[in-house]
């Protein structure tokens, strides 16, 4: 009997203990409720940064990164279900060239990063962080990692290699004569084979992957010099060898021709002499090599060499090869700095002699010395500059470029066949680019208008045009402010004029007014800045392949314009009408030289007063835009190179922009991304309102109204007024939460609603401009019951900072405001210096 009742006592004592546990672990189990966006959540908020697609369409990449923390990169069959996740560490916040595709699409190579925590412990340290490579064999799913390596690179056409380059050891930086080469490693993708390269300081495969060039830079030059490998035969040719360091390693386009710099040392000269060697006919077993050697050459400039900051190109025809040059110091200046150096250490050299005497003597010293204060000649230098006013470019600006002055150089061509150095750019006209096919080069003087370029913002310039084969050079355009640069064809430059495209022909000096018969304006007539008659953005849609046309935007509709003139093709038709903005042009061809219209060309799309946004497409021979998309959202595609398989993303006020797969047609879109799946667990608003209305001067506005998260009918809520010029065009944006400035998702998460409203400015008067938008767009949105009117806060930042520290000298319906970095002092602020670029903070 006893023994039953202690069995019951302890089947009780279980049930007490362990059933309110599964009741617990039952409620903990229930979603929680969603919870308004906090500072730790809008770290960890994830989004799509660098992204890749296979050149056969079947494969996506993308690396999901935190606003701070870790990063993963996601690999997805975009027509299955196949997928692979990877951890890639700390990765930069923006990335080119992270992810990418062999060009058989069977390969995958990504960077990866020490991880956050690894990379806060290696700088505590002092220790020097190190990268490492990702391989990913799509097929299997096996990946190999390689460590310690800076860069790859898959061997172009020829996928059938991966070159890694791996970092120099640590003891190489310490070393006193420093050289730049590391190890290569290349590894074959099939049978994972590796062969090693030591001193290798570049490498660049050819387009279609047969040939890697290499310069080799190793410990006091031995063996330094180009490299070229077979990458079928495995068979290595030594191109060029010398005590000398090469750099700047470049091939033609095609792979029919390398170019490279080779600088020596000069007991006269403080830095290197620089030649250009030219490489070509690989086919033929032993390439043909041009040597253009400044320093043989009577007609080169004195105290000049070629510059080692541009890389040589040659020319389409391979009749040249185009390179820089600067000038260089003589050893004898360099001797004077030091000399100077030298007497004012000597002159101090007593007080160091005081310094090194042992501990004892210096007590005793003490005794006898008293310190005596320091004299004012002594003291450290004050950090000043000296501005001149007769400066054409502001002492600031000089700050800022200083890095980009040390790097410039004059642009040059040798002319291979005829043995010629042909000088192109000089102080006169010193910015000089050659157009393409490489018959004419464009250049720019903008000397004679720089100063007050940099004090009222109109920028003009003079337009130069060279010829290339005799170095001609002849006055094409004076004070132009509006140039679009070359034709693809290299025969024509565009540029805009007096409400006008004009097209310049270069051969023949002839200027053409290409619009003066088009049936439309190209002037931007809502621009509200003090500006006459300027042109649309964007400018143009781009030059039609062959050169004959231009495509150009009236605002509404694009134009397909004769490259002479006349009357001009509508190509959308419809746009102005129907209220719809065909803006832009997607490219879906990266190396495309020229627009194909023998392709579809897909538009984006925007309707002023809808706020929708969509892709139209434009077919050969039909009149007219097929819309394709068309919502309420924000759009943008990308296609495969070798494949009928395109992207596109799709977001809203409330979706992130993520990825789904479809084909030319654009429908049916399969969604194979999502990045934001942590949104459900917070507040977010609820619906986004288009409120039309109209400024106190008559003009016809529009403002964008997010509503607060949990948003009841009939409830007023507290709201914040965002403004800078424009801003209704954001209604369908997605927003990522960010702890950078202002944020509409992250107000609307706590509570707020939010006001977008357009300003519309009339020149000299931009305050008051604010008050006659800002005020009427707030009694609409108070109108709609959403907003509470004893409660509104304004935020502005920059030039927003101007209206909204005006806007609160003019009205009391504000309840706090918010100004950053604002321009508070029309007077005191006209020509103040914008520090980024040094430049004034002009229009």
């Amino acid at each position: 009997m006893i023994r039953k009742t202690k069995a019951t006592l302890i089947i009780l004592l279980w049930v007490f203990l362990v059933i309110p546990g599964f009741s617990a672990q039952e409620k903990k189990a229930e979603p929680q409720k969603p919870r308004p966006i906090q500072l730790q959540d809008i770290l960890a908020w994830k989004s799509i940064r660098s992204t890749a697609l296979s050149n056969n369409g079947q494969w996506f990449a993308y690396r999901l990164s935190p606003n701070k923390g870790d990063s993963e990169v996601i690999i997805r069959q975009t027509k299955g279900d196949k997928e692979y996740k990877f951890p890639v560490g700390e990765a930069p916040r923006y990335g080119s060239g992270e992810i990418v595709f062999s060009e058989d699409s069977k390969w995958l190579g990504f960077m990866i990063y020490p991880t956050e925590k690894e990379a806060k412990q290696l700088k505590k340290q002092k220790k020097k962080l190190y990268n490492k490579v990702g391989l990913l064999n799509l097929t299997s799913g096996e990946k190999v990692e390689f460590e310690k390596t800076r860069r790859f690179t898959f061997s172009g056409e020829y996928a059938k290699w991966i070159a890694l380059h791996k970092y120099p050891p640590e003891s190489q930086a310490k070393e006193k004569d420093k050289w730049s080469g590391s190890d290569l490693i290349l590894h074959e993708l099939s049978s994972s084979k590796e062969f090693n390269i030591g001193n290798v300081s570049e490498y660049a495969f050819d387009k279609k992957g047969g040939w890697l060039a290499m310069v080799v830079d190793a410990k006091e030059m031995s063996g330094n010099g180009v490299q070229l490998r077979n990458m079928q035969t495995g068979v290595v040719l030594s191109l060029e060898s010398d005590k000398a360091v090469y750099k700047k390693l470049n091939w033609t386009e095609e792979g029919e021709g390398l170019a490279v710099l080779k600088g020596k040392e000069d007991e006269n000269y403080e830095d290197k002499l620089f030649s250009v060697i030219g490489f070509t006919n690989f086919l033929k077993g032993s390439p043909h090599k041009t040597v253009y050697e400044p320093e043989k050459d009577k007609n080169f400039p004195e105290g000049m060499t070629i510059s080692p900051n541009r890389t040589p190109v040659w020319t389409e025809d391979l009749a040249g090869i185009l390179f820089g040059i600067h000038e260089v110091k003589k050893k004898e200046d360099k001797e004077k700095e030091k000399e100077e150096k030298e007497k004012e250490k000597s002159e101090k050299a007593p007080e160091k002699d005081k310094e090194k005497k042992e501990e004892k003597d210096i007590e005793k010293d003490k005794d006898k010395e008293k310190p005596k204060p320091k004299k004012e000649e002594e003291e450290e230098p004050a950090d000043l500059v000296i501005w001149h006013w007769l400066d054409k470019r502001l002492q600031s600006m000089q700050q800022v470029q200083e890095s980009r002055d040390k790097n410039f150089s004059f642009l040059c061509i040798y002319r291979v066949k005829e043995k010629k150095f042909i000088r192109l750019a000089n102080e006169e006209v010193r910015r000089v680019t050659a157009a393409p096919k490489h018959r004419w080069a464009i250049g720019t003087d903008n000397q004679e208008y720089e100063l007050m370029g940099n004090l009222e913002g109109r920028r003009y310039q003079d337009i130069y045009v060279f010829n290339l084969k005799t170095g001609a050079r002849k006055l094409a355009l004076k004070k132009c402010r509006w140039y679009f640069g070359p034709s693809p064809d290299g025969t024509h430059f565009l540029y805009y004029e007096d409400g006008h495209y004009f097209t310049y022909e270069m051969s023949s000096d002839k200027k053409f007014n290409i619009t003066k018969d088009v049936p439309t304006s190209f002037i931007n007539e809502e621009n509200d800045q003090n500006v006459k008659n300027p042109p649309i953005y964007p400018y143009y849609f781009g030059w039609v392949k062959d050169g004959v046309s231009v495509l150009l935007y009236d605002n509404w509709d694009v134009w397909n314009v004769p490259v002479h003139g006349g009357k001009g093709v509508n190509l959308t038709v419809h746009g102005k009408e129907e209220g719809i903005r065909y803006r832009s042009r997607f490219r879906l061809d990266p190396e495309e030289k020229g627009i194909d219209l023998k392709k579809p060309l897909y538009i984006s799309t925007y309707g002023e007063w809808t706020k929708k946004g969509g892709v139209a497409r434009v077919d050969k021979g039909k009149p007219g835009a097929k819309m394709l998309l068309w919502d309420d959202a924000v759009f943008s595609i990308r296609k495969a190179e070798k494949a009928d398989v395109f992207l596109y993303t799709r977001q809203t006020h409330k979706d992130y922009p993520d990825y789904y797969v479809t084909d030319s047609s654009l429908k049916k879109g399969v969604r194979i991304t999502e990045t934001t799946p942590q949104q459900k667990e917070f507040l977010w608003s609820s619906e986004s309102m288009l409120l039309d209305y109209e400024s106190a001067k008559g003009d016809k506005l529009q403002a964008a109204l997010f509503l607060p998260a949990n948003y009841e009918k009939g409830k007023s809520y507290p709201a914040i007024v965002y403004i800078y010029e424009k801003l209704s065009q954001g209604l369908n944006r997605y927003y990522t939460p960010s702890a950078r400035g202002f944020n509409k998702s992250v107000y609307t998460s706590n509570g707020y609603a939010v006001l977008m409203p357009d300003i519309v400015y009339k020149v000299n008067d931009p305050g008051m401009s604010s008050v006659w938008c800002i005020l009427p767009a707030i009694e609409a949105a108070i109108k709609t019951g959403v907003v509470d009117k004893n409660n509104i806060g304004i935020h502005g930042h920059s030039w927003g900072g101007y209206q909204s520290s005006f806007l609160v000298t003019q009205t009391d319906i504000f309840k706090a405001c918010v100004t950053g970095a604002p321009l508070t002092n029309m007077i005191s602020m006209y020509s103040s210096i914008y520090w980024n670029s040094g430049s004034a903070n002009q229009p």
